[in-house]
């Protein structure tokens, strides 16, 4: 039997996040499942802030590393 993530669905249509490249201005897009991207104006490579893990963003997150793991990994997040 296979083992599936049930929040693989949103990996397979992540969201867009837009960021400013660092060098020139340019908005540039980068997909919520990675961590750079290439301006596509000076050529520079822009990073997210944050790369944020599926448990941040899934809504199966407490479904699949249970409550009181998600509740621990939120709680260490949210004091950074």
């Amino acid at each position: 039997m296979e083992v599936k993530c049930p929040g693989s669905a949103a990996i397979r249509r992540p969201t867009i996040v837009i960021v400013k490249c660092t060098n020139c201005g340019e908005e540039v897009e980068i997909f919520a499942d990675e961590m750079k991207a290439k301006c596509d104006k000076c050529g520079t490579i822009v990073f997210r802030e944050s790369v944020p893990s599926c448990i941040e963003w899934c809504s199966y997150a407490k479904k699949c590393i249970g409550e009181e793991k998600y509740k621990k990994i939120i709680e260490e997040k949210l004091k950074k």
